[in-house]
């Protein structure tokens, strides 16, 4: 049973195609036909998903993105004019940002929060890190700046073997995947909202900044994130759902990638073989997501932005 005042944020990482054909080290660069797949075909199916829900959701943008497609970026002013939250998921994705140097995380940043600005009307107050990884500059420059909260902590034990298993087998073959396996601390981190310590941001500490981790299952830490989701078997994300509402906080994570539909969107083969949840019909991602923000409701769920969150979570 979903706890009394439990809240629900849905939030959606915008990574275009090439995020994940660095993931998979994929050769050359994307076709062109599918460079732009993201916001042009999926984020509408999330503009509909959330409009017959009747939420609100946090769009996190790539400032990039914002420069390279004209149309896109006028389908997110949109989204922004109608309540839903656009928040700073750096200005060209580097999954290995907090190994960059600090001047150049810092431009990172403050590029895409321009960029996010100027399309969405006003300032983000929210960031995410490429591949969930982040470090005390990063906090750091976020508190210096304002921030309401960072929502890139993901304590998930099976997703960060599973992560680390993978890419150690692509070594294996000659390959060289474009993500990395962050701080194994991850894993000791909250799994609820927390103030972050200075310096080590998977611990509580006294930060004016609030971190707000993706959702994991009690004791197992299993993830609940749109990938999870939609390529689970109905009963277990049903109770994947469940375990999940029995905590305070639900931080539903999506991607634009869970409404592909990888025929019609233009989804290079090469990707297609390589991307499990792009095998997966639309209709029935579509179907699972639908269901889950349903059940969320049905429970008693809350829906509210990411940048609300911290106003209601006074004990944090």
């Amino acid at each position: 049973m979903i706890p009394l005042n439990t809240i629900a944020s849905v939030s959606v990482d915008l990574d275009a195609v090439d995020c994940y054909w660095r993931i998979h080290a994929l050769p050359g660069a994307p076709p062109e036909d599918a460079r732009c797949a993201i916001l042009r075909h999926c984020l509408p199916r999330f503009a509909e998903l959330f409009a017959r829900a009747g939420i609100k959701a946090t769009f996190f943008v790539v400032g990039r993105d914002l420069i390279d497609d004209v149309q896109g970026r006028r389908l997110l002013s949109d989204l922004a004019s109608d309540g839903h939250e656009m928040a700073n998921h750096t200005h060209t994705h580097p999954y290995d940002l907090v190994r960059l140097p600090r001047p150049q995380i810092a431009d990172e940043i403050d590029r895409a929060h321009d960029q996010i600005a100027g399309c969405a009307g006003h300032a983000p107050v929210g960031f995410r890190a490429p591949g969930y990884e982040v470090s005390g500059d990063v906090i750091d420059l976020l508190c210096a700046r304002s921030y309401r909260y960072d929502s890139s902590a993901f304590p998930s034990v099976p997703y960060y073997a599973a992560k680390a298993a993978v890419m150690a087998g692509m070594r294996m073959v000659g390959r060289k995947s474009g993500s990395i396996v962050g701080s194994p601390r991850i894993l000791t981190a909250p799994t609820g909202p927390y103030r972050p310590a200075a310096g080590q941001p998977y611990s509580r500490g006294l930060l004016p900044i609030v971190e707000l981790p993706m959702s994991v299952t009690p004791c197992l830490r299993l993830p609940v994130i749109g990938t999870s989701l939609i390529t689970a078997p109905p009963w277990l994300r049903r109770r994947l759902v469940a375990s999940s509402l029995s905590q305070r906080f639900f931080n539903l994570e999506l991607h634009g990638i869970d409404l592909a539909d990888a025929i019609t969107d233009g989804f290079p083969a090469a990707l297609i073989a390589r991307q499990p949840d792009l095998r997966r019909p639309l209709k029935a991602k579509r179907e699972a997501l639908e269901s889950t923000l349903t059940e969320i409701r049905m429970a008693g769920g809350t829906f509210r932005t990411l940048a609300e969150i911290p106003a209601t979570l006074r004990d944090v």
